[in-house]
């Protein structure tokens, strides 16, 4: 008669551990997306959107890249078409040889308040400076000129430590998150782990529906 309480005294013991290891487990998850939120959000990267919108779309990119140079336009155009709902983080994950010399340039435009125009030119003229067979990165200057840069404050100012950090930190970041190649996507923090415009404006779409419920 005695065993039938016992059975059910173990079965409640067993549900009870089931709900603490799946306790543990959505704690321990919510805890890394609470940790990739502050390594994805960097309060000193380059943003662009609405400050009050409800879904953030990070890149980790290479202005070196040329997936990112191709990539590029139709980021433009998800920021048109989700006009207010969406903002744009850009970070940098320099794995070609010359591109922490174009994020240095980046950077330092930055500080002229110049930085799109820039990146504009670093892409448009990419297939030259960027050449796989034979970069040449002392171009750049040259495409500079047709924008209202002071350069010989550029070349100083690109040598800050501000820049070194900031660099360093996206870095950093980027191995900590598995950022492996250009470019990578989050999207509220989540990392979009197919490439392509269909997987991204897909990501973003779910995260929008998130956000309103």
């Amino acid at each position: 008669m005695k065993t039938k309480p016992l059975l059910i005294v173990l079965a409640v013991f067993v549900f009870l551990v089931g709900l603490f290891f799946l306790g543990s487990h959505l704690v321990k998850n919510e805890n890394q997306n609470l940790k990739n939120t502050d390594l994805i959000h960097s309060p000193n990267s380059m943003r662009k959107g609405s400050e009050k919108a409800s879904v953030v779309v990070t890149e980790f990119f290479d202005p070196e890249c040329e997936s990112c140079r191709e990539f590029q336009p139709y980021l433009n155009s998800l920021l048109n078409d989700y006009d207010g709902r969406i903002k744009l983080v850009l970070r940098y994950a320099p794995f070609h040889t010359n591109s922490i010399f174009a994020v240095k340039i980046l950077e330092a435009a930055r500080e002229q308040n110049q930085y799109w125009e820039t990146l504009q030119v670093l892409y448009k003229f990419q297939p030259d400076w960027g050449s796989h067979d034979h970069p040449r990165p002392e171009l750049i200057w040259g495409y500079l000129n047709s924008l209202d840069l002071d350069i010989n404050k550029l070349k100083v100012d690109m040598e800050s430590e501000r820049i070194k950090n900031l660099i360093d930190n996206d870095i950093k970041a980027g191995k900590s998150l598995g950022v492996y190649a250009t470019p990578t996507f989050f999207v509220n923090g989540k990392m979009v782990s197919e490439f392509g415009p269909v997987y991204l404006r897909t990501a973003i779409e779910e995260a929008l529906k998130q956000s309103s419920n």
